[in-house]
């Protein structure tokens, strides 16, 4: 259940960076609800992760590694935002840094 929680807070998180990005920067009022509803429920399902015991390194760890690499995905299909290589590149270097900050944990 934890590891479903957290999938709950990357997801919600990455919508609300999409929505804000949709926002242009909060001038299209219609895109504050979800918005502030999206981070609401990243943050309550991350708080509900950690008050389930997962270590905060861990939880964080890959809460923002998986928000860095699918909001640089979406913002790419969604926006036409570049994604370089070497952009893949730092996606893949995180991606490596959070599986030995989870391996160390253990």
């Amino acid at each position: 259940m934890i590891w479903i929680m957290l999938a709950g807070a990357i997801i919600f998180e990455v919508t609300g960076t999409m929505s804000l990005r949709a926002s242009e920067g909060l001038r299209k009022k219609l895109w504050i609800a979800p918005v502030l509803i999206s981070y609401i429920l990243a943050f309550t399902l991350l708080f509900l992760c950690l008050g389930q015991g997962m270590p905060v390194g861990v939880a964080y760890g890959i809460w923002s590694a998986c928000g860095v690499a699918l909001t640089a995905i979406l913002a790419r299909i969604l926006f036409q935002e570049p994604f370089t290589w070497v952009m893949g590149l730092g996606v893949v270097a995180i991606a490596g840094g959070v599986l030995l900050i989870e391996l160390g944990a253990q």
